[in-house]
């Protein structure tokens, strides 16, 4: 049997190649269904002048005169209307004259109508005779029978001969496999515009070179966190997991993204992948091109992609514009998307709106996001209604949710059920919770098991965790380990830890050589870098620093500053700075307020303020006031300031006496 290649071939091409529908026997109607249009192309009249009527009228006196031509293009007009039984008489004509393109489209008639073993036989047929989009359908016909080998063999022979839905099919088989072949078909694909095989070609591409960035064996997702409802933070224990709302959003994690993956991403979405318009955006995102960014949401969403949806909600709730970014969270949660569901709950929670937010969350929940339970957990505790939290917690947390895990463990524990809470902390931070790391070393220190405790500092610190760095640092000052100490410190100091700060300035100032006497204009040296973390322990309300950094500004002689520093730790409520205010005041002549400070610091329990108090009613001649000012100041001390007072005292007695 002869079979045409010419004309008749153009049978097979079309709109087939530019959609990839959901199964393989609407991606074969959709071949046949650009039959038309493609015979047209080769007609003495534009088909673009006729409509459908006049187009099927010339091919069906045509047909009627014998022309295979004619017959074969009537038959698949017919098919792709849905007319079988007018397409098959045309269809098996033509077919038995050796059109392959007949062939072909005779196994898609007899397909639709459940025939698909005879269906099978004529995609055989027209696939020898070498139809590109005959061997496709053949290869997926295998493969719905698990005859893979078969599968592959049909499947590569339409792929090689160029057809872009063979070498995407091609390609799917071999990554199920986790064949390496896969990537070079799915870029086959790609090429030739099919826009899910350049979605997929990206996604390859992006994990590829995300890995070789990361590591093989490192894991991750970037989130964007929602302002939530807030727990009260625990005694003793980080809980800031149990203060802020889960993230509400998780696109993916672009920042590994190559530049080839981005252009196949941004292929695929401009074909209306809304899939890839929704991860092009994801990684504008991620480089700061937020308006771009959100063109693509937009488009994605517009299609129907809840999680653009959501995603451009919080890009426009970034850009202050809140009330838009609630619309579009709405439209996502109502399509069942449990992040912007979250994110509405979050944004009712914060404006005080709890029983909007508490429906928002079980939304959440009932859509299969777990964080929807911790989210009420979060709002049922920052109402005080503990029972309800730890339910939502538990709920959460045996669900895998890390931060319910360890917001549960400190619910446990300031119920005083300290063995209740530990496998839960440990629970959490074996699944990377910081907090819970932390909070295991709080526990364990305060069961005086030091040793273990600091384990978990150390993880936590390793993690970024400030609070844990500073127990490591003060635990290696302790040991006397000053470089390690140092080390953990820079970082909790860095992380914006006050104590850290002021830790951190006391080990660099005890190596600071002994200034000297100061000598008359001499000029003002800068301030070192001990001085520097002074002044930034300081300006976070840090006293004992205040203090110190009165002291330094004192000895470079800037006594306003020195008021400044010392009045502020005064105020706080620093007994020393209280202390230092009152010197530097009586020595500028303010003696009555000088003073007044050192009675707040002496009856803060500061002995040489109890001192200064009673040499200056002596002074004064109110020899009872300087000996009561002397009782307190033995009370108080220290030692040297006890002997002064006693003898003191004494003077004063053998005056009133005398």
């Amino acid at each position: 049997m002869v079979f045409m290649g010419d004309r008749a071939t153009l049978l097979e091409t079309g709109r087939f190649v530019q959609r990839h529908a959901r199964n393989a026997a609407d991606e074969i109607i959709e071949a046949v269904g650009a039959v038309d249009a493609a015979v047209d192309t080769t007609a003495e009249t534009d088909p673009d002048a006729e409509n459908e009527t006049e187009t099927e009228a010339r091919h069906r006196r045509a047909a009627e005169r014998g022309d295979l031509a004619a017959m074969s293009a009537l038959g698949a007009l017919l098919l792709r209307r849905g007319d079988l039984d007018g397409a098959e008489p045309y269809l098996r004509g033509a077919t038995a004259e050796g059109d392959r393109a007949a062939a072909n489209n005779l196994g898609v008639l007899l397909h639709q109508r459940g025939y698909a073993e005879e269906a099978a036989g004529w995609w055989r047929v027209a696939a020898v005779a070498g139809s590109a989009p005959a061997a496709h359908a053949l290869g997926r016909h295998h493969r719905e029978r698990g005859d893979e080998p078969a599968a592959e063999y049909w499947l590569r022979q339409a792929a090689e001969q160029g057809h872009a839905l063979g070498a995407y099919a091609l390609a799917d088989l071999l990554e199920h496999r986790s064949d390496v072949g896969a990537e070079r078909w799915l870029r086959a694909a790609a090429e030739q515009g099919h826009r899910e095989a350049a979605y997929r070609l990206a996604l390859a591409l992006e994990r590829r070179a995300t890995e070789t960035a990361r590591g093989p064996h490192e894991t991750g997702a970037r989130l964007r966190v929602p302002t939530g409802a807030t727990a009260p933070a625990p005694a003793g224990a980080a809980a800031s997991g149990a203060g802020t709302a889960v993230p509400a959003r998780a696109v993916g994690e672009p920042g590994g993204a190559s530049a080839e993956a981005e252009q196949w991403f941004r292929q695929a979405a401009a074909r209306g992948h809304r899939r890839a318009a929704l991860h092009l955006g994801a990684i504008l995102e991620h480089r700061g091109e937020l308006k771009e960014a959100g063109r693509w949401y937009l488009s994605s969403a517009k299609e129907g992609e809840a999680k653009a949806a959501c995603a451009l909600g919080f890009l426009l709730r970034d850009a202050g514009d809140e009330e838009s970014a609630a619309v579009w969270w709405l439209r996502a949660a109502q399509d069942g998307d449990g992040n912007a569901a979250n994110a509405l709950g979050a944004l009712h929670a914060a404006r005080g709106e709890q029983q909007t937010a508490e429906r928002w969350y079980r939304a959440a929940m009932d859509a299969g996001d777990v964080n929807g339970a911790y989210n009420l957990g979060l709002l049922c505790a920052a109402q005080d209604r503990i029972p309800q939290a730890e339910q939502w917690y538990r709920r959460a947390a045996y669900a895998g949710h890390r931060e319910a895990a360890n917001a549960l463990a400190v619910l446990l524990l300031q119920a005083g059920d300290a063995n209740g809470a530990e496998p839960w902390f440990s629970k959490a931070a074996e699944a990377g919770s910081v907090d819970a790391a932390f909070n295991l070393g709080i526990l364990h220190a305060g069961r005086d098991d030091d040793r273990t405790a600091l384990v978990w500092y150390e993880r936590a610190a390793a993690a970024g965790h400030t609070e844990a760095a500073l127990q490591v640092g003060i635990a290696a000052l302790r040991d006397g380990d000053e470089r390690t100490a140092e080390r953990h410190l820079r970082c909790a100091a860095g992380g914006g830890s006050a104590e850290a700060a002021f830790r951190l300035a006391s080990v660099l100032d005890a190596r600071r050589p002994d200034p000297g006497p100061a000598v008359l204009g001499a000029p003002r040296e800068e301030k070192t870098e001990c001085e520097e973390w002074y002044e930034r322990a300081a300006q976070q309300g840090h006293r004992r620093a205040q203090v110190r950094v009165g002291m330094l500004a004192a000895a470079r002689g800037d006594l306003a500053e020195a008021d400044r520093w010392y009045r502020e730790a005064a105020e706080a409520g620093s007994r020393n700075g209280a202390f230092n205010l009152g010197l530097l005041l009586a020595r500028e002549g303010s003696e009555r307020e000088a003073a007044l400070w050192w009675t707040r610091a002496a009856r803060a329990g500061h002995g040489r303020a109890a001192l200064r108090l009673a040499l200056l009613a002596a002074r004064r001649g109110e020899l009872t006031e300087g000996r009561r000012w002397c009782a307190r100041a033995v009370e108080l001390g220290p030692a040297e300031v006890a002997e002064r007072a006693a003898r003191l005292s004494e003077a004063l007695h053998q005056e009133l006496t005398a």
